[in-house]
């Protein structure tokens, strides 16, 4: 295994992020030039922590699978939008050229992202080709282009159904703003540029409504986008894996129900990237 940690930095911000890479090492013994999809992962925690429960052990079940798995502990508060994204971007642009070191397919870059990191995940989805990111990065367009997401009950609307908390978090002194708000609601945001989702909610999470799920696939089928979506009919916010690996100390977090998301989400990545993906 290649487990690295690495520090990235924006040029001129005084915010770091962490990204771990946890990418399956070639064997001459199997595929010496095997080249793996790769499953960017970003925690959740409402843009003022990231949850070590939506982080390694998502890589750890993804390398399972077959896949490459990195995970992104992202600045939170005090950090303000487009920081996180910009972050998250840059892990982008790391893995594509570092595709043939690391054994990577550059074609097939999954981002997926936990609640607020689900936002962040989308974010960078609606937001990838636009002149700021470029601009900011110093970077091609095409170099931070995601080519699928995956969502885990996310964050996405700034409206009746928001997790106010998360913008609170993101905006700041800016929250106030109506326009900033609606800004990074995204459901408004999706263009036909925006990548290929999954996307999977509980009905009865009272933390992040299942609205925003149902209102991020309904803006992507609008837009003839490839779209998957799961919602179960019980299930609490933040379940992650919704196992005994990721079960929170006071106990929360179980929902054998819900176990079957990841994968389903596998099957997903591999009908899009085609019967011969290598995993």
């Amino acid at each position: 295994m290649i487990h690295e940690k690495i520090e990235i930095q924006l040029k001129g911000s005084e915010f770091k992020a962490n990204f771990f890479t946890y990418f399956l090492d070639n064997s001459p013994e199997i595929d010496p030039e095997r080249k793996r999809p790769v499953v960017l992962i970003c925690p959740g925690g409402g843009y003022g922590m990231t949850s070590d429960r939506e982080g390694e052990a998502l890589a750890i079940r993804f390398m399972a699978m077959g896949y490459h798995a990195a995970v992104l502990r992202y600045s939170v508060a005090p950090a303000r939008f487009p920081e996180a994204m910009l972050q998250l971007a840059s892990a982008v642009a790391l893995l594509r050229e570092n595709a043939e070191k690391w054994h990577i397919d550059e074609n097939k870059i999954v981002i997926q992202g936990s609640s607020a990191g689900g936002h962040l995940a989308a974010s960078l989805g609606v937001f990838w080709n636009k002149a700021f990111v470029a601009e900011r990065l110093g970077a091609d367009s095409e170099k931070v282009r995601p080519n699928a997401l995956l969502l885990s009950y996310p964050v996405i609307t700034s409206g009746e159904k928001a997790h106010q908390g998360s913008f609170k978090s993101i905006l700041g002194e800016e929250y106030e703003d109506e326009e900033k708000r609606k800004a990074l609601s995204l459901e408004y945001c999706v263009t036909k540029d925006t990548p290929p989702t999954f996307l999977w909610h509980t009905a009865t999470d009272n933390t992040v409504p299942v609205e925003n799920s149902l209102l991020f696939f309904q803006a992507l089928h609008s837009m003839d986008i490839p779209a998957e979506l799961h919602i179960y009919p019980v299930g609490c916010h933040g379940l992650s894996l919704a196992n005994e690996e990721t079960v929170g100390r006071n106990g929360y977090g179980i929902q054998k129900e819900c176990e079957s998301w990841i994968q389903l989400a596998g099957d997903w990545m591999k009908n899009l990237f085609g019967a011969h993906t290598n995993v």
